[in-house]
């Protein structure tokens, strides 16, 4: 089993990686499908409008995640690692003006999205909460070509055959040889860390190598670290009154200024790391509701988790150096990925435990690592923080990802840091092995009422007055 780094941090846009970069993606996939060849395109049949319908969480919850409006972006051509924030008013607003998009490479489409654009409440898909279909027609309106995309968190876009492959594996003899450390569960990164003497980050850099060089691994990571950094700056610099209608205030910059103020007064705060950690989460959790740059980590929704515990290392550790940034977040992505292999992070799959309590069990996991962990407290780290979230629902308000979201990734930091801390102070032995609460996520995801996985029909969603 191997899942790139890159694959669980990805850089892109907010609010949402599964109903925000998602979609976009999976329109840049339709794209590309109408250029090519493997579609039986009739004869003299040339594309001429495009249609779209949003199913599921999608549909519950695009309009408060800018679904629609990722669409939209993702028809003319742009893509969430490189789209500007800035511009995306004014190209959406021209593609509703004129009704057609000119992606680059293509011929200009009819798409209405008042008419084209359908959020449909009452048809899921059965693939997964989050289902979209993708339409292409000539100037007659035939269908010529169809194809359904399901996001299945963190950015991740599939087809629905590429689903269902993904749900009955057949190994590649040639692809597990080619990585050396091919672990699908805790268990097996255990065994192969005892067996090889390597570190759980020495392993992710081994499996990552035989995909690209040392220089270019470290530079990806670098990248990361860098956008993950810059978007607690831009946060913490930024007041005022977020998107969608709620009026919901930022509070990092308010928060960091007091904080500084303390810091530079050598007040005693017995609190102070738990601020600090709180205040770096909010601030990157602020930009993603804001439609910001950010990474997932490993999902938009729960972006400021893993950020802010690097930002906590860096901020109390003097020793702390850039080789310690790229061992936690290879340490992170290793247990991620033995995450979404036997579980999920899409909260419109299991609810938040899926995304704030990835993120905590990863961020827990890379801080035990860079503090001197053994695997084995790794492994701990992961599971105290995991334990710690089961159960927990997704029902963001407006279907915005802002009540509760910014505040749940503050504490996920801190659980986060909790974990990590307990795991290092014991020997590595503990009752709960990290797979079996992966599995037990799993298990209370697909028990969960669908109300409370992300469609914004139930808990705090449909209980605070006027929302």
């Amino acid at each position: 089993m191997f899942l790139s780094v890159f694959d669980v941090f990805k850089i892109g846009i907010g609010p949402s990686s599964s109903h925000t970069m998602g979609p976009m993606s999976a329109a840049n996939r339709f794209l590309e499908l109408i250029l090519s060849n493997d579609w039986p395109r009739p004869t003299g049949a040339h594309v001429a409008a495009l249609k779209v319908s949003l199913h599921g969480s999608l549909a519950f919850t695009g309009i408060g995640h800018g679904t629609g409006r990722a669409v939209i972006l993702g028809l003319v051509g742009e893509e969430p690692h490189a789209v500007d924030p800035d511009r995306m008013d004014g190209i959406i607003g021209e593609v509703e003006r004129s009704g057609r998009v000119t992606p680059p490479g293509h011929p200009t489409y009819e798409f209405q999205p008042k008419t084209d654009l359908i959020f449909d409440k009452k048809q899921p898909l059965p693939g997964h909460a989050n289902g979209m279909s993708f339409s292409a027609l000539d100037r007659d309106g035939r269908l010529l070509l169809k194809r359904i995309y399901y996001s299945i968190g963190g950015g991740f876009v599939v087809t629905d055959t590429e689903l269902e492959a993904m749900r009955s594996p057949k190994k590649s003899a040639g692809d597990a040889a080619r990585i050396p450390y091919p672990f699908a569960s805790a268990r097996q990164m255990l065994d192969m860390a005892r067996g090889s003497g390597l570190t759980i980050a020495q392993m992710k850099r081994a499996n990552e190598e035989t995909k690209m060089s040392s220089t270019e691994l470290d530079a990806g990571l670098d990248r990361i670290w860098d956008a993950m950094s810059s978007c607690i700056d831009r946060g913490l610099k930024v007041d005022g009154i977020m998107p969608g209608g709620l009026k919901v205030k930022r509070r990092a910059k308010a928060i960091h200024d007091k904080l500084n103020e303390e810091w530079r007064s050598n007040r005693l705060n017995p609190l102070l790391a738990n601020d600090w950690l709180s205040v770096y989460a909010m601030a990157v959790n602020e930009e993603n509701a804001g439609g910001g740059r950010v990474v997932t980590a490993p999902t938009n929704g729960a972006a400021g988790v893993i950020p802010a515990t690097v930002r906590y290392y860096l901020h109390f550790h003097d020793d702390a150096t850039q080789a310690d940034i790229h061992n936690f977040l290879l340490t992170a992505a290793a247990i991620g990925g033995i995450i979404k292999h036997n579980a999920s992070i899409s909260g419109a799959e299991v609810g938040c435990q899926g995304e704030v309590g990835s993120a905590a069990a990863m961020a827990a996991a890379g801080l035990a690592a860079v503090m001197g962990g053994s695997p084995e407290q790794i492994e701990n780290a992961a599971e105290i923080a995991l334990e710690h979230h089961l159960g927990m629902t997704c029902d963001p308000i407006a279907g915005l990802v802002q009540v509760p979201c910014i505040e749940r990734n503050a504490l996920g930091a801190v659980k986060a840091v909790t974990a990590a801390s307990l795991a290092i102070k014991g020997d590595g032995t503990h009752f709960v092995p990290l797979d079996a609460c992966i599995e037990t996520m799993r298990q209370t995801g697909n028990d969960m009422s669908e109300k409370y996985k992300e469609t914004s029909t139930g808990g705090l969603a449909v209980n605070v007055v006027e929302c």
